[in-house]
């Protein structure tokens, strides 16, 4: 029998989530079931849980996917040369969202706030969507430092506490996009802008 190889294994579980993540965009995540991720992928039900056991296990890989390019993000965000200032990085954040939103498969983001809703009836997501948005929120943290070494931020204040309000931009972000239609991020910026003017 031949071996499988990591290239062909990847592909399969990429194959999974893609499928996953077409469902739940259509269907919504409480009516998605395992049974259709396995018709829409298009495998047998042994190879599809083969690589997941349950349909959370599923949701915390269309998270990591989404979620996986954030770190190259901040990397790029916090290696500027010039001073850095939150603003900056929001604007940067706001950008990263839509690119993700808009790749091919379904928007991703649609994906993320059902599972917003399904944290707080299921544990199981709540400990992935938790884990994964306290990760991002670390992320604006270091920003925040670096803001306050460059002299842009007040160094007084806890960077914690600023973190936790500029990640609490992004959603409020992801919802006024999906559910009113008329934000991008050029307006957020603008209206961030009007409200960080000293």
């Amino acid at each position: 029998m031949p071996k499988v190889t990591e290239e062909h294994r990847l592909a399969r579980r990429a194959q999974i989530v893609a499928a996953a993540r077409t469902c739940v965009v259509e269907q919504g995540f409480h009516k998605t079931t395992m049974a259709d991720v396995i018709r829409e992928s298009g495998l047998s039900a042994g190879a599809v849980y083969g690589y997941f056991k349950s349909k959370e296990e599923i949701v915390a890989a269309i998270a990591e996917e989404a979620l996986g390019t954030v770190d190259e993000l901040f990397e790029k965000i916090l290696t500027t040369e010039h001073p850095l200032t939150p603003l900056a990085a929001l604007e940067a954040a706001l950008n990263h969202a839509v690119t993700i939103a808009e790749r091919p498969g379904g928007d991703v983001t649609r994906v993320a706030v059902q599972a917003w809703a399904e944290a707080l009836h299921n544990p199981a997501i709540l400990d992935i969507a938790g884990g994964k948005y306290l990760l991002l929120r670390e992320h604006f943290e270091d920003v925040v430092r670096r803001a306050q070494a460059d002299g842009t931020v007040d160094p007084d204040t806890d960077p914690k506490y600023i973190a936790q309000v500029m990640f609490g931009m992004l959603p409020g972000f992801v919802l006024q996009r999906l559910l009113i239609g008329d934000v991008t991020p050029d307006t957020y910026a603008a209206g961030l802008k009007a409200l960080f003017r000293p």
